[in-house]
This record gives C-alpha cells, structure tokens and sequence, in this order.
C-alpha cells in the first residue's frame, strides 16, 4: 500500500457526503439518484424534468467549485480521441445492458439491497481489478 496516498479521512467524508446526496436526493424526489438514468431521461422525460435538469447541472457545477479551492486533483487520460469516444460508447451500452451504473447500483443499490445491484457492483470491481492486472495501469 502507497501510505503517502492513504487518504482515509477524506475517503470517508466524500463517501458520507455522496450517501447524505442520495439520501437527501430521495427523500425530496421519492426516487433514486442513479445517474445514468437521470442522464437518460434528461430534460425530455415528462416527470421530473427541472430535477433531472438541476441534478446534470450540479454534476457540472460541482467540479468547477472544487476548482477554486485551489487544490489540484492529478489526473492521467489518454489524449486519443477515437479511443476516448470508443470508452464513451461502451460504458454508455454497458449502463444500458446493466440497467444502471456504478453511482445507482453502488450507492443507491447497495443500500436497499439489491442483489442485482450487489452483483453488478462486485462485477464492476472485478473488472476494474482485472483491467489493472491486464494493462498494468
């Protein structure tokens, strides 16, 4: 373990606050903060329109907050465009084929327990391990 990255503390209160989110998010909406579905349905869905609208534009805005704080976040991506619309496209038919993504079976699955979420979510982990193990990321 690379102990000068353990970040405990911060993981736990970004965790904390992503739950309170979902938590907060139910409770006003009566529905679940999955975002592939909210990104799906967007603006068009004819329920849930300006909740759908204000939920994308924090996802959004979010980000750009944090940016002012004047902390820096490291972050390594590849500069191939046909490769970053290649990994668009499949996590956009992966969220399609698992009904969800990893914030709506992670977060919000998990804590009704649901055992497809449950899965899908081990499966996710699984994959990503199994990326880094491959491609020695």
């Amino acid at each position: 373990m690379n102990i000068i990255n353990f970040t405990p503390y911060s993981a736990l209160t970004g965790g904390l606050l992503i739950g309170f989110a979902a938590f907060i998010f139910f409770i006003f909406n009566g529905r679940l903060s999955g975002v592939s579905s909210i990104a799906s349905d967007g603006v068009f869905s004819k329920v849930n329109r300006i909740d759908n609208l204000l939920f994308l534009i924090g996802l959004i805005i979010g980000p750009i907050l944090y940016s002012f704080s004047g902390k820096e976040i490291e972050s390594i991506i590849t500069n191939s465009l046909p490769l970053l619309i290649l990994g668009g496209l499949l996590v956009g038919v992966g969220t399609k084929i698992g009904n969800g993504c990893t914030s709506g079976h992670g977060v919000c699955g998990i804590s009704r327990f649901s055992i497809r979420s449950i899965t899908a979510t081990i499966v996710f982990i699984l994959t990503g391990v199994f990326t880094v193990l491959i491609f020695g990321v």
